[in-house]
């Protein structure tokens, strides 16, 4: 028991029965498929609700026990875990509830938890006041479902279209409820259910809110008996009720009473139409091929019973309530027995068939045609209902034509009473009591029911025969064939019925015919069948002059009389002038003939308003000029009804455009209105006086209303400019003026007899307008003053109406203020909810001021802006100002939030709600009223919910539709289009605000705060913490719906754009930085937005591609937002699920969520996942979504024009280009259209009007040219949006997310796929271009990414070894991307060279894959040659090997294509480009490339091209340059050049080119910045370097390059270092200046480093010899630069040997702390470097000079003193020596001193670099601590090693030790180097000055070998340290003591220590190394010498 006990939190009595209600209405209503197989289920479920119709579960004292102790005990909830709780307060409800609708205590309970959980969605009440709601609704939901249910069978009325399968089981189904009593039980409860006394309960209980809550439970009930009946009606419709439901239902209609008007109510209406339907008999005749079935159903012809129990219960002579409602029945029963009679079958029941006369004359005795109009017409829903409409045509019919007898008797019973009554009129006697007015009657329901046709069915036509209007010319030929068929017998005796009525008819039912003839001739058939009747009946005796004796109905005797009229009345006419101007005595006409004229002139309107060839006719005929006769009339004195119609009949004739311009003549003439005062009229004439005097008194306006609706149908054709012209200033504006001053502003004012007629006369002229403003367009002619002449005085001309309007809503002017005011009162109606006379027109003049106020918004910038050009004196004020003015009625401002106000009432007023969010939209765009807009919205709390409600409502309708305008014929179509469109503005809306700065609308809509910081709103569910349900809730909800079920969100494929506006939203509040926390949050935890829908994707919608494009474009862009959000917050479960939905290839059981049901899951199993069971892979989301996006763009056909001029066209199509709110820039075709129809309209001449229609063909072409163009722009627009978005989110996938969420191996083939997919959409044949760059970009992307996953898939060293090749990606696959990624290139021809930018950077990634990583230097001994050249090719040059042939493939085609880029274009692609060759040159083994650059003159064009750069590289040494473009240029070109250098071949051609020459001209080598004056001016960021950085960029790729040169060309060296020399010779100034550089930064000698290599290279004796022929002048000047070069050089050694060197490390380290391991690596380097180029210049000189020491040159003095001590004092080079004499040159004891630093240094090196490589070797057993050490210098920024991964960390730490080891490598190399040439040139020296040089005696100057030892030192061809005139010579003096000092000092310095030591390097080092023994030897010999006793 306790299960059944569990409460349902859905309320069994609203959710299952909802549910129930939206399967019936998906099955049967919307046709979805699979639906029947669901409505079975359901039908099955609530089997028992419908045969227990409407009935309650029943109290129980168990179960009211039970609810009692919820509050202690709690209570099981379906579907929740454990019991819950529940206040006593809700309990005490659920008993209130539980009597009140006498429901069981559990129900109630139920209905109160739903009422909570739904009451969001009713904002105001309170969970009892909701619960009221659901339980009428669940009630509703099942009324609903039964109507429906029934309306689906097959039967003899009508056919719904549906599968077979799905009527049968319906048919079934409602078979077995009517069998079980289903119409005795509807009949109870509609007799049972009342409104009133529903209320009358819930008052005592208080179960009513406000007035909607009270207007809504009255609509819910009010619809449960209207459903109800409608059931039973539609079951009767189809198939006959049993004899006791037709005769429980006679019971039940016995019963029935009237309404107060004496019409029935909807729901008796319905049941009548049932019995009447049940007693129909007339669908036999109709002949359907299933007559024979129908008839054996019938059981009118199958049951005896049946007739006889109806006859006798319809003969009984008891009266019922209503007798005239038996008089129906009975007569509907007559009928269908004179049918049976005529039926074979009819034979059998002649007992009954004979009464039905009887029958009929006790139903006429009834006033059957009397109730039939007042109780069955009367009644509003009887239109609204085709079938009702359907079954009373055929009962009028059926009557005329089957009771012939009976209307002749009612007709000679009619002129019998018209005899009597013409005698007692003559007689002056009573009218006599007996009259009956059947005959009147019956015209005047003939005359009404035809009168409205709402299906447009023209069942009128019946009555008119086609025979007669053959003779007829005026028919020309339309209905001919109608004629040709013999028409049925009873449309024969119908039309008879018509004529015969009119014959002789009497006065008494002269008006009844007219009505009745009016009511026939509605429709355009109708009325001219009407016409020709009317036409005939006069013709006969038109040779009658005076037409008397004319049949009276007929043209001829109507306009006859209306003359005769005419006539009498105009000699009437009072004097205007007379003071006391009234109507005299009306003598002309009496009320009967005021009567009949009304019903004529009503007449001839509809005829003429249905057929224009009756009003061109009519308006034509010469005798009757029925215009001028009517104007006429309109002057005399008649009743203002009658002038009214008259008026009306006007506006009639006024829609075809040729009459409407002579009316407006002619009523300008006729001065109805007057605009022209004679001079000293005192007083006004025509209608104004009427309105003012006559029908203000009488407090009625018919005139003024019909004269409105003249002037409202005259402007819709024409405005006449030169109305009036002559007699006063030309123009509409009197009538505008009348129509606003005198009409309109005082409407509110007037006393009205008729309530409802103040919102009619509103109404009228608020059209009119309406109209106005609405076909006005700004000119710029508008604003100029014209003049007119006038009588010979000049005055102003008048404006166009349009304009003074304009004026007058853009000023704070009354008519605005009574616009305002009007919608202020309007809201306030509405708000009450009750019904009021002239609500319908007050509605309509509320939609009126809106369209006013929306068009006025629209026009207002172009008419200010044309205002502002014309430099007019109006003063104007922007509408949107003027709206936030104070409203005086309530002393706010608060107009805007009165228009806001309709959107609440959307259900009952869709188009107000529309205007509404169309003004609100426009408004929004200013951003200044915005912030004002929030205070008036959010200022009162009552007023604030009720706006949040309406903008939700609108949004939460379900009913919205998208479609075209021509879906507009539909009534209930066009209002769903509307909901739409107003969903679309509020989007729109929502969408503009949220661009704008908070606080504004959008975030108070959507929910956020406005009064505290957004970041800081909590969104929530609706309804949690008193959250509302705001328009956030709205939106999504939308978009939710759906997503549970396999066919996804259900709004992307119902309103696409709705749909794409919502994503919209969501993408704008995630991506703003303000909303996007609270947003994400919510979306991620409350409703799992992003994962139920990205699993959905792709939208694939055939019919708008467009919208699912810009769908998934939003998605995806969120997505992108969300993972990147989510990896930030290292949410990763968040970001996996979503990561794994997107690029997964295995199957998901994606919708477990679908498997609550069990049904749900068997047709699932069955149907969808079959597949999956063999199939492993699926196709990923990304790729499937890439696939959805259609690369190709059918492009409209150029125009095939005749007349018009292809150029012109074109140009005057891109005149009317603008950029629409989605930034596509399209033709504004409204426009186009409106110049081409001028352009036509301009043409003159018989010829252009004989064209006429083919250029207005032709315009239509272009029309739609243009509009096919804007689909293309804005379909090619969606297509690129739609790829960026995929791209950002697969970037974001790839580069935001955690890396080990995608493992590597799994990323390689996710990137492969990416990549072999993107490449094949574009490079289809027909990819639109526009698309290429966002897929260049993406493939960029993608492949950097490859590239790095690769590469750090090598460098944690998985998978190099793998037999796949190289990594996870097989090497198979990375080709074909390679070849793709070429063709891509190729494909672009010449064009796109950006685009190629892109690519080429994903060339240069692609081929790093194939680079070869850093490999530490061990200092292992080499492996032998024979080794290396057998080792097996590794997987590095393997690959690189394959990707060679790959691009080899593609020869000269893309040689070219990358050599264009590289030599000219756009900087970025040039740069790229060089690279690009760059990368191929240096893999390039066979030089193909090289060859083709070199014979192709592109090297020569690149070489060539330095000299243009030279100005550009000037400017930027400038202190604050202008673009660093051409620097980053320049550096790309010197690499290339320099990769071309490396090669022999390469060097020589570049040689050729003349590469040295070129650069020796550019001057910017000598602009050396000075470095101290820009300090200042140093960039904050650092990114743009100083001007000394920048001098530097120049110019150590030049050295480098030159360096390159001078090694490449070792065979021909001698050619390119004389170049070189020459180069170093031109700037020599600028080289002698850096190499005396004072202060040596890293740049610095970064500097010295490669010009001392290169000078250690050039500068040499021998090279002026290669020069060719110099002069001897030139040559001393060669020499000198020379000499100088090798002074600096050597000095230079002395600082860097010597003191400088710690100093500057030293600075290093302070100057810049963080970064100072690796500064101080790079100087130890440098200076190393230096060092050992000098050595090796030195070594060079003594080489060159001479192969035997003692011919060889001194480059160092002899004195071995070391240089400056390590305390920094300087000690003597020599004490005996003057200490200037060696000033300039070094002393050997330099060298000594650097040869044992480098030993020192070496050792240090080694041992660093043996501990590096022991790190290395166990890098994984490494403590953090040191691990964190290492990373810190290749992280930047303050905690960046605590942020990134220990794998990454590992990876970093490699990184660094690899660094260091090579960097101790270099230096030991380089160590080693110096050591070797620091021996040599000791041993050189020492030799010299110890073996063969002769020391001089002091005194004795002149001795020999003094001269010898000068000339070596200072030698004019080889000066090594050249000394100066005389001072040489001081210099040149040796002394004995001088060499015995240095023996001594080196036989010291060169102790034993030091040998060991070298000799130990040698060990160490050079056994490697090629050089072994070397420098033992040197160190025997040094020894040696030093030993060497004293000579």
């Amino acid at each position: 028991m306790a299960a059944q006990m569990a409460v349902n939190s859905g309320a069994s009595l609203w959710g299952p029965l909802k549910e129930l209600w939206e399967t019936v209405d998906g099955a049967v209503l919307r046709r979805q498929p699979e639906s029947v197989h669901l409505l079975d289920l359901q039908l099955k479920k609530h089997k028992p609700h419908f045969l227990s119709l409407f009935k309650n579960p029943p109290k129980s004292a168990e179960q009211r026990e039970k609810v009692r102790k919820a509050s202690t005990e709690g209570i099981a909830i379906q579907g929740q875990q454990g019991s819950r709780l529940l206040p006593e307060q809700l309990l005490t409800e659920a008993f209130i509830l539980s009597d009140l609708f006498d429901i069981g205590e559990l129900a109630a309970l139920e209905l109160l938890l739903a009422g909570e959980q739904q009451q969001p969605y009713f904002p105001g009440l309170t969970r009892g006041l909701v619960a009221v709601l659901l339980y009428w609704d669940g009630k509703l939901c099942m009324a609903n479902s039964l109507r429906t249910l029934i309306q689906s069978r097959q039967g003899k009325t009508f056919t719904l279209d549906l599968s077979g399968e799905l009527v049968a089981l319906t048919t079934r189904f409602t078979d077995e409820l009517m069998s079980q009593g289903l119409t005795k039980r509807i009949l109870t409860l509609v007799s049972e259910i009342s409104v009133t006394r529903e209320f009358e309960r819930l008052q005592k209980e208080r179960g009513l809110g406000n007035e909607k809550h009270r207007k809504e439970v009255a609509d819910l009930i009010k619809e449960c008996r209207q459903a109800l009946a409608d059931s039973l009606f539609s079951w009767t419709c189809q198939s006959p009720l049993s004899k006791d439901d037709t005769l429980a239902l006679i019971g039940h209609l016995e019963t029935v009473t009237a309404q107060a008007d004496g019409s029935l109510d909807s729901v008796n209406l319905a049941l009548v139409m049932a019995l009447l339907y049940c007693l129909d008999v007339s669908f036999i005749e109709q002949g359907t091929e299933d007559r024979d079935d129908l008839l054996q159903a019938l059981p009118l012809l199958t049951e005896r019973q049946y007739v006889s129990a109806v006859h006798s219960r319809l003969m009984d002579s008891q009266p019922w309530k209503l007798p005239g409602l038996q008089a129906v029945c009975r007569l509907a029963w007559a009928l269908s027995l004179r049918v049976l009679s005529q039926l074979p079958q009819g034979s059998a029941l002649v007992e009954f068939t004979e009464a039905d006369e009887a029958l009929a004359d006790q139903a006429l005795l009834g006033d059957v045609f009397l109730f039939m109009k007042e109780g069955m017409l009367g009644c509003e829903s009887f239109s609204q209902e085709e079938f009702y409409i359907r079954r009373v045509h055929s009962l009028i019919t059926d009557f005329l034509a089957l009771m012939p007898m009976k209307v002749k008797q009612l007709r000679n019973r009619a002129d019998e009473d018209a005899r009597l009554v013409h005698m007692s009129l003559q007689m002056d006697s009573e009218l006599p009591s007996s009259l009956r007015k059947d005959l009147d009657h019956l015209m005047i329901l003939i005359g009404e029911f035809y009168s409205k046709d709402p299906f447009g069915l023209e069942l009128g036509l019946e009555f008119w025969c086609p025979t007669e209007s053959l003779q007829h010319t005026s028919l020309q030929g339309s209905y001919l064939g109608m004629a040709l068929q013999r028409p049925p017998h009873k449309q024969v005796v119908l039309s008879k019925f018509v004529r015969q009525m009119g014959d002789l008819l009497p006065s008494t039912l002269y008006i009844s015919y007219l009505r009745m003839l009016k009511g026939l001739a509605n429709g355009p058939q109708c009325a001219h069948y009407c016409f020709s009747l009317l036409k005939t009946n006069g013709a006969a005796h038109s040779d009658n002059i005076q037409g008397v004796s004319g049949s009276p109905v007929s043209w001829e005797h109507f306009f006859h009389s209306l003359m005769l009229y005419h006539e009498n009345l105009r000699r009437d006419l009072p004097n205007p002038d007379s003071a006391h101007y009234r109507h005299p005595p009306l003598r002309g006409i009496t009320q009967r003939e005021m009567e009949g004229l009304t019903s004529f002139l009503q007449l001839l309107t509809t005829i003429i308003t249905w057929s224009e060839n009756a009003r061109l006719a009519l308006c034509e005929h010469p005798q009757w000029t029925p215009v001028v006769v009517m104007l006429g009339l309109l002057q005399c004195s008649v009743p203002p009804v009658l002038k009214a119609e008259l008026l009306h009949c006007l506006a009639a004739f006024g829609k075809s455009p040729e009459i409407a311009a002579s009316l407006w003549q002619s009523l300008e003439y006729t001065q109805i209105l007057q605009t022209v005062r004679a001079p000293g009229q005192r007083q006004a004439a025509g209608i104004e006086v009427e309105l003012n005097e006559i029908e203000s008194s009488c407090e009625e306006y018919p005139l003024t209303r019909s004269f409105c609706h003249l002037i409202s149908t005259l402007v819709e054709g024409s405005l006449p400019v030169n109305l009036g012209a002559g007699l006063r200033v030309p123009g509409f504006q009197p009538y505008l003026n009348f129509l606003r001053d005198s009409v309109f502003l005082p409407f509110p004012t007037r006393a009205y007899r008729r309530p409802a007629e103040k919102w009619e006369v509103a109404d009228s002229v608020l059209e009119v307008f309406h109209k106005l403003l609405r076909d006005y367009e700004p000119q710029p002619s508008d604003f100029v003053q014209e003049i007119v002449e006038l009588q010979g005085e000049q005055v102003p001309a008048h404006k166009p109406p349009g304009h003074s309007i304009m004026f007058h809503l853009l000023n704070d002017s009354p008519m605005l203020a009574l616009c305002l005011s009007l919608l202020e009162e309007g809201v306030r109606q509405l708000d009450t909810y009750a019904p009021f006379p002239g609500k319908k027109h007050l509605e309509s003049a509320v939609l009126h001021c809106l369209c006013l106020l929306d068009l006025a918004l629209q026009k207002e910038a172009v008419f200010m802006d044309l205002l502002r050009e014309s430099q007019a004196s109006l003063l104007v004020s922007p509408l949107e100002q003027l709206l936030q003015g104070v409203s005086p009625q309530t002393r706010r401002a608060d107009h805007i939030v009165n228009i806001a106000r309709y959107l609440y009432h959307s259900s009952s007023n869709p188009e107000a709600a529309f205007q509404s969010a169309k003004i609100l939209r426009r408004i929004a765009n200013y951003p200044n009223i915005q912030i004002r807009l929030v205070g008036d919205f959010t200022h009162d709390q009552a007023v604030s919910h009720k706006l949040m409600a309406g903008f939700v409502e609108c949004l939460d309708n379900e009913d919205a539709e998208e479609g075209t305008e021509k879906d507009d014929i539909d009534s209930q179509k066009k209002v769903a289009r509307i909901r739409h469109e107003t969903q679309i503005h509020i989007l729109n809306l929502l969408i503009t605000s949220l661009e704008l700065k908070a606080p504004n609308l959008a975030l108070y809509l959507l929910g956020y705060e406005v009064k505290k910081p957004v970041s800081s709103t909590n969104l929530q569910d609706p309804g949690v913490l008193g959250c509302p349900r705001s328009c956030l809730h709205a939106i999504l909800s939308r978009l939710q719906r759906g997503t549970e079920k396999r066919s996804g969100p259900a709004l992307t494929q119902q309103a696409p754009h709705l749909a794409e506006l919502c994503y919209q939203v969501i993408y704008q509040l995630c991506a703003c930085p303000d909303t996007s926390g609270p947003t994400m949050r919510y979306l991620r935890t409350s409703q799992d937005f992003l994962f139920s829908h990205l699993q959905h994707l792709p939208f694939i919608l055939p019919s708008n591609q467009i919208a699912a494009l810009s769908q998934m474009s939003w998605l995806m862009k969120t997505a992108a937002i969300e993972l990147r959000v989510t990896s930030l917050n290292r949410q990763r479960s968040h970001t996996q699920r979503l990561v794994s939905l997107l690029l997964d290839d295995q199957p998901h059981a994606q919708h477990a969520a679908d498997g609550e049901s069990g049904m749900e899951d068997e047709t699932r199993s069955v149907s969808g996942f079959l597949h999956f069971d063999t199939v492993s892979k699926v196709r990923r989301k990304l790729l499937s979504v890439l696939d959805a996006i259609d690369f190709s763009q059918d492009m409209p056909e150029l125009l095939q024009l005749d007349f018009f001029e292809r150029t012109q066209i074109e140009q005057v199509i891109s005149n009317c280009e603008h950029v629409n709110e989605q930034g596509h820039t399209v033709c504004n075709v409204k426009l186009l259209h409106r110049v081409l129809v001028a352009e036509v309209n301009a043409l003159q001449g018989m010829a252009a009007i004989g064209q006429r229609p083919l250029l207005m063909e032709e315009v239509n072409s272009i029309l739609q040219q243009v509009v096919e163009r804007n689909r293309v722009r804005r379909s090619l627009s969606a297509k690129r949006h739609a790829l960026q978005s995929w791209r950002s989110l697969v970037e974001t996938l790839l580069t935001a997310c955690p890396a080990d969420l995608i493992p590597a191996d799994e990323r390689q083939l996710i990137i492969r796929d990416l990549l072999l997919d993107l490449h094949d959409k574009v490079l289809s044949e027909d990819a639109a271009g526009e698309l290429m760059p966002i897929v260049a970009g993406a493939v960029f992307t993608l492949t950097a990414h490859l590239s790095q996953s690769v590469l750090s898939e090598q460098q944690q060293g998985v998978g190099l070894e793998a037999s796949s090749g190289f990594a996870s990606i097989a090497n198979s696959a990375l080709h074909l991307i390679l070849r793709k990624l070429l063709d891509f290139i190729l494909s672009t021809g010449g064009g796109y060279q950006r685009l190629r930018a892109h690519l080429y950077g994903s060339l240069l990634y692609y081929l790093q894959i194939a680079q070869k990583p850093e490999e530490p230097d061990t200092l292992q001994t080499g492996k032998a040659m024979w080794e290396r050249l057998t080792a097996p090719e590794d997987g590095f040059s393997k690959l690189q090997r394959e990707n060679l042939a790959i691009i080899e493939s593609y020869g000269k085609a893309l040689m070219e294509v990358v050599c264009r880029d590289a030599c000219d274009g756009h900087e970025i692609s040039r740069m790229l480009a060089m690279a690009v060759l760059d990368r191929i040159l240096s893999i390039d083994r066979q030089n193909q490339w090289l060859l083709y650059i070199c014979n192709s003159g592109y090297l020569r064009s690149l070489v060539e091209s330095l000299r243009q750069d030279d100005v550009a590289l000037q400017s930027l040494l400038t202190p604050q340059p202008p673009l660093l473009k051409p620097l980053y240029i320049f550096e790309s070109k010197m690499a290339l050049l320099t990769r071309v250098a490396k090669t022999g071949q390469g060097a020589v051609e570049l040689l050729r080119c003349g590469l040295v020459a070129q650069l020796m001209e550019c001057q910017v080598f000598d602009m050396v910045p000075d470095s101290d004056a820009h300090r200042v001016m140093r960039d904050p960021s650092g990114f743009i370097p100083s001007p000394m950085d920048r001098y530097r960029q120049i110019l150590l790729p030049t050295l480098r390059l030159f360096q390159v040169i001078l090694t490449s060309t070792s065979i021909n060296h001698q050619q390119g270092a004389a170049q070189v020399l020459q180069w170093l010779i031109v700037h020599a100034d600028t080289i002698q200046s850096l190499l005396r550089c004072q202060e040596l930064s890293m740049g610095a000698l970064q500097e010295l480093s490669l010009l001392t290599g290169i000078i250690s290279k050039t500068a040499l004796p021998g090279a002026l010899e290669m020069g060719g022929e110099v002069n001897s002048a030139a040559l001393m000047e060669f020499q000198g630069h020379i000499n100088r070069f090798q002074r600096l050089c050597l000095s230079l050694l002395g600082r860097l040997a010597g003191s400088e060197r710690d100093r500057l490390l030293k600075q290093a380290e302070i100057s810049a702390p963080g970064d100072s391991a690796e500064r101080r690596e790079e100087m130890e380097v440098a200076m190393q470097q230096v060092c050992a180029n000098i050595m090796e210049y030195c070594q060079a000189l003594l080489l060159q000079s001479s192969a035997q020491a003692q011919f060889s040159i001194c480059l160092f003095s002899p004195s071995g003193s070391e240089p400056a001590g390590r305390d920094g004092a300087r000690t003597d080079l020599s004490s005996t020596v003057p200490s200037m004499a060696y000033s300039r040159v070094p002393s050997l004891g330099l060298v000594l001193y650097l040869l044992k630093n480098s030993a020192a240094d070496f050792f240090r090196f080694h041992q660093s670099h043996r501990q590096s490589l022991g790190k290395l070797q166990s890098l994984d057993q490494l403590p953090p601590e040191e691990l964190k050490e290492l990373c810190q210098g290749l992280v930047s920024g303050p905690g960046g090693v605590e942020k990134i991964s220990s794998v990454q960390r590992s990876l970093l730490a490699k990184r660094r030790l690899v660094q260091l080891i090579n960097n101790r490598a270099k230096l030991l190399a380089l160590c080693s180097y110096v050591i070797e040439t620091c021996l040599f040139v000791l041993w050189r020296h020492l030799e010299y000055y110890l073996l063969h040089c002769i020391p001089t005696d002091p005194k004795d100057s002149l001795l020999p070998g003094s001269t010898l030892y000068r000339s070596r030192l200072a030698d004019d061809s080889f000066g090594g340290l050249q000394a100066s005139g005389g001072r040489g010579l001081s210099l040149s003096r040796v002394s004995q003591q001088d060499l015995d000092l240095l023996k001594s000092d080196m036989a010291a310095g060169f102790g034993e220590a030091l040998q060991r030591k070298l000799l130990e390097v040698e060990g160490l080092y050079s056994q490697v190394r090629s050089r072994y023994t070397f420098i033992q030897a040197l160190v025997r010999r040094i020894r040696g010498l030093l030993r060497q006793p004293k000579s």
